[in-house]
C-alpha cells in the first residue's frame, strides 16, 4: 500500500514538474524577446534546479517501483525495460557529450593563429560540412559586447552522468548480489559494496582536484605519471572488492564521474565567471578560463578509455582475464596514446612513434588475456554429459522457469532447456565457460575445472548431438 502511494505522488509531482518545464521555457522566450535579461537570466537558473528535481524524481520513482516489484514475476520483465531505456538514454547524451570534447579539442588544435588575426582573438577556422561554409572565431578572453544568446555545452554531461548512475543502479546496485559480490574474492554485504562504490567516486575526484589545484599540475609529464598512478590503484582496488566485470565498469564510472564533475565544479563556473564579468563591463580574469580548457583537455585524454570500459563490459575476454586490472590499465594507455596522437596531427605536429607504440600497446592486452593450451581430451564426451553438468550448473538462471533468488528471468534470453539449446549457443558457452570462466555467475553453482574440461572436449571434438 506504501509504494502505490509513493508512486502516485511521484507520478503527479512528475507531471507537475514537467508542466512547470513547459511554462518557464515559454516566460523565458518571451523575456529574451522583450529584451528583460535580468528575468530571463533568473528563469534559466531556475530552469536549472528544475531539471534536477525532473531527473531526482525519476530516479525516486525508478527506485520504488523496483522495490514494489521485487521478487514477483514482474520483476525480471521490468529491469530488462530499464535497462534497455536508460542504456538508450546514457548512449545518447554520451555520444553528444564525447562528441562536443572531440569537436571543440579539435577546434582548439586546428586553429589559424597567425594569418590575418585579429589582435582580440586567439585564433579563426574556416570549415565545411553538410553543404555549407562555417567560419569560427575564439576571443583571447571576451568580445566587447556579448550576444544575447549564448550555447552552452553543458547538459549533455550532466545527463551522460545521470543516466549513466542510473544504469549502475539496476544492473550493479539493484542486483548487487549478484552483479557487484562475490564472496570468493571479499565477502560483503550488497549493502558495503554499493557504499564502497559511491565511497570511490567521491575520493577519486578529491584526490583528482587536490592535485590540479597543487602545483603538480605545471608539470604534465609527472601530472600523468602520478595520476596513472592513481588510477591504477583504484582499478587494482576494484578487482579485490567486486566482481570482474563490476569492476571494468566501475572504473569507467569512476572516469566518466571526473570528467562530469570537472564541467560541473570547473569548466562552468569558469565560463560563467567570465560572462558575468563580462556583462559588467569589468576586466576578465583569464584564470578560470585556462583552469577549465586544462580540464577540458583532462576530459578528452579521458574519453577512450571510458568508451573501452562500455564496450568491453560485453566480451569476457578482457574482464575474464586473471588480473582483469592489468587490461584495465594497458587498454587506458594505448587509447590515451591514441587520443594523444589524434590531437597532435589536428594541431599539425606528427609523430613516428606516438601511434605504433599505442597500437602495440593495445596488442599487448589482446596478447597476454589469450588461453593458455588445454590438455588432452580423452576418449569422446557426447552431448548427455554435457547436458548434466548445463542442467545441474546453469539451469537455474537459464531456462525458461529460472529458479535463482536474483534472475527471475533468463539472462539474455539464453536459455538451455533442451539440447539443441546447448548446441545453438556451443560458442558462447565455450567463451563464457571455458575459456574466460566468468559463467556460472560468480561460479554460484560450483562448477569444477573436470565439468569445464568435458565441456571443452566435447565443442572440440564436434559440439554436435552425439
Amino acid at each position: 500500500m506504501l509504494h502505490t502511494i509513493l508512486i502516485a505522488v511521484l507520478v503527479t509531482l512528475l507531471i507537475l514538474i514537467v508542466v512547470l518545464t513547459f511554462q518557464l521555457r515559454k516566460i523565458y522566450k518571451k523575456n529574451t524577446a522583450e529584451g528583460n535579461e535580468a528575468m530571463a537570466e533568473k528563469i534559466e537558473l531556475s530552469q536549472g534546479w528544475v531539471y534536477a528535481a525532473l531527473v531526482g524524481t525519476s530516479i525516486s520513482l525508478v527506485v520504488v517501483v523496483y522495490f514494489l516489484l521485487r521478487g514477483t514475476i514482474w520483476e525480471g520483465h521490468v529491469m530488462e525495460w530499464l535497462n534497455i531505456v536508460v542504456r538508450l538514454m546514457h548512449i545518447t547524451f554520451g555520444i553528444a557529450w564525447i562528441g562536443a570534447s572531440f569537436y571543440f579539442v579539435f577546434l582548439e588544435n586546428a586553429l589559424n593563429r597567425t594569418e590575418n588575426v585579429r589582435d582580440e582573438l586567439a585564433g579563426n577556422l574556416w570549415a565545411v560540412h553538410g553543404g555549407g561554409f562555417y567560419y569560427l572565431e575564439k576571443y583571447k578572453v571576451a568580445p566587447k559586447q556579448l550576444p544575447k544568446h549564448l550555447h552552452w555545452f553543458k547538459y549533455e554531461a550532466y545527463f551522460t552522468w545521470l543516466s549513466g548512475f542510473c544504469l549502475l543502479m539496476i544492473v550493479y546496485y539493484f542486483n548487487a548480489k549478484a552483479m557487484l559480490v562475490d564472496k570468493n574474492i571479499l565477502d560483503i554485504s550488497s549493502l558495503t559494496a554499493v557504499g564502497i562504490s559511491i565511497g570511490s567516486f567521491i575520493t577519486a575526484w578529491i584526490i583528482y582536484d587536490l592535485m590540479c589545484k597543487s602545483p603538480l599540475i605545471k608539470n604534465k609529464l609527472w601530472f600523468g605519471i602520478i595520476g596513472f598512478m592513481v588510477l591504477s590503484l583504484f582499478a587494482f582496488g576494484y578487482t579485490k572488492v567486486f566482481t570482474p566485470r563490476a569492476a571494468f565498469i566501475h572504473f569507467g564510472a569512476l572516469i566518466g564521474t571526473l570528467m562530469a564533475a570537472n564541467v560541473f565544479f570547473v569548466i562552468i563556473p569558469a565560463q560563467k565567471a567570465m560572462v558575468a564579468a563580462a556583462k559588467a563591463g569589468k576586466p576578465v580574469n583569464p584564470t578560470p578560463g585556462k583552469n577549465a580548457l586544462a580540464r577540458s583537455l583532462h576530459n578528452n585524454y579521458f574519453t577512450l578509455p571510458v568508451l573501452f570500459v562500455m564496450v568491453s563490459n560485453h566480451f569476457p575476454s578482457t574482464f575474464g582475464y586473471k588480473y582483469p586490472w592489468l587490461i584495465l590499465l594497458i587498454i587506458s594507455v594505448g587509447t590515451a596514446g591514441v587520443k594523444h596522437w589524434m590531437n597532435m596531427r589536428e594541431s599539425g605536429r606528427y609523430s613516428v612513434w606516438v601511434l605504433p607504440v599505442s597500437v602495440l600497446v593495445l596488442l599487448a592486452a589482446c596478447f597476454i588475456s589469450a588461453p593458455s593450451k588445454p590438455g588432452e581430451c580423452k576418449g569422446n564426451v557426447t552431448i548427455d554429459q554435457v547436458y548434466n553438468i548445463v542442467q545441474t550448473r546453469c539451469v537455474s538462471c537459464h531456462s525458461s522457469k529460472p529458479t535463482d533468488d536474483v534472475y527471475t528471468a533468463a539472462p539474455n534470453g539464453v536459455m538451455f532447456n533442451t539440447p539443441d539449446d546447448i548446441i545453438k549457443h556451443k560458442e558462447q558457452i565455450m567463451q563464457r565457460v571455458v575459456v574466460t570462466l566468468s559463467m556460472p555467475q560468480n561460479n554460484k553453482t560450483n562448477m569444477t575445472p573436470e565439468e569445464r574440461d568435458l565441456i571443452r572436449c566435447w565443442i572440440e571434438s564436434s559440439g554436435k548431438g552425439k
